[in-house]
């Protein structure tokens, strides 16, 4: 690693959301082998300034000029150096700096592509919570990584528990892998009368039984879109066919994922639900580190149950697979109209049950063609064509 012997120099993409501030909560608890070179958040000002005071970054990135402006006054005035940047070149710009170690790439979106392609493209070590870099760019972004030397580490909770369970020579992971299974919660309304879910409110939808999380994300594991975009992601991390994932409902969130072996044994990772757990393991691979969260209390676990999915009450969830065997890109259009439907469901636009008739009305009228994929300005151009598409779905919502 580069810098041996120095402390791992670390760029938070995301520092404001809950992956962001539960990497700096692990940060804070080794300040001999990390300092934080870079923070970015989209709008929240008030935020990134507090974390700046607290951790005197080199840099700091927001989305707009003007909040930067406003930013880097109140730096100034409070006596701090770090300079403030704004726009997603300063993002790509941080991801990508030479004196950049580790880049935790934790901002939620399609927007996390391009920063994250400069990380591989630079070959950081890249600690992936932004999915969508690899429902997105699939091919393209996974290339960036070989192609750049990047070490790639997953922070999710299901892939890092797969990545747990495997070996760390990856030449040897085809041999071990029969299939994986992803867990999933089930989300709020695992028990819920199907019949209900179209009159959900978005504080119920965000309401996560075990799990802290922004909004979007919440959104996503209610409809059990959150999942479907981990198949995709699962696809592309450990070079899978879409018939080796499956996925199992698991209510207790204590077994994470598992990998069944060609001998049909099975490797499980368990622990309790918190996200420190893997962003610890990523910062440290292929050590370990104390990470803050509790300790499993085995004999106060009544019970750890599965259960399949109910496609009735997610019938997002096989969008995963037909999108995989679909036009390369189709993954890109599914994600696309996804955070375009979330984004009108919390705002009051469309029902909780509109989201899946917009992602899959999209699907149907965006085809990828077959150059779409080949580059970023390509994957761009796919990415607003079906953002426009899943707005005019919208619109002809029918009741």
């Amino acid at each position: 690693m580069k810098n041996a012997g120095k402390r791992m120099r670390v760029c938070i993409l995301g520092s404001t959301g809950s992956i962001g501030t539960s990497t700096l909560d692990v940060l804070s608890r080794h300040p001999d082998r990390f300092e934080v070179f870079a923070l970015s958040a989209q709008n929240r000002v008030d935020e990134l300034l507090a974390q700046c005071l607290t951790w005197r970054p080199k840099f700091a990135v927001l989305s707009e000029l003007h909040p930067a402006q406003m930013l880097q006054t109140q730096l100034r005035s409070a006596g701090c150096d770090t300079a403030v940047l704004a726009g997603p070149h300063a993002l790509c710009e941080m991801a990508s700096h030479p004196d950049v170690d580790a880049v935790m790439a934790a901002i939620v979106g399609a927007a996390g592509l391009s920063p994250c392609l400069a990380a591989a493209r630079a070959g950081k070590r890249l600690l992936l919570a932004n999915k969508e870099a690899l429902v997105v760019g699939g091919a393209l972004f996974m290339s960036a990584v070989r192609d750049g030397g990047a070490q790639l580490l997953p922070i999710d909770s299901e892939h890092s528990a797969i990545f747990q369970c495997l070996p760390e020579d990856r030449s040897r992971w085809g041999a071990r892998i029969d299939h994986i299974v992803l867990t999933a919660s089930g989300g709020p309304f695992r028990t819920h009368d199907v019949t209900t879910l179209a009159s959900v409110t978005p504080d119920q939808a965000c309401a996560h039984p075990n799990w802290v999380m922004g909004r979007k994300i919440s959104v996503d594991s209610a409809t059990m879109m959150n999942k479907a975009l981990e198949v995709i992601e699962a696809r592309w991390l450990f070079d899978l066919a879409p018939e080796q994932i499956q996925v199992v409902i698991h209510p207790q969130s204590i077994v994470h994922s598992m990998v069944v072996c060609r001998d049909h044994s099975v490797l499980a990772q368990m622990g309790t639900p918190d996200m420190r757990v893997p962003i610890a393991y990523g910062l440290s691979f292929p050590e370990r580190m104390a990470s803050g969260a509790g300790l499993l209390d085995f004999p106060s676990l009544s019970a750890l149950t599965f259960e399949p999915a109910d496609i009735q009450r997610y019938p997002g969830l096989p969008l995963a697979w037909e999108t995989l065997r679909g036009p390369e890109g189709s993954t890109a259009v599914l994600n696309a109209a996804n955070e375009v439907a979330v984004a009108a469901f919390l705002a009051g636009a469309i029902r909780f049950d509109d989201i899946h008739r917009v992602n899959t009305r999209t699907l149907e009228v965006v085809v990828p063609q077959a150059d779409d994929s080949s580059s970023v300005e390509g994957l761009i151009e796919l990415d607003v064509r079906a953002r426009r598409a899943a707005s005019q779905q919208m619109e002809h919502l029918s009741r």
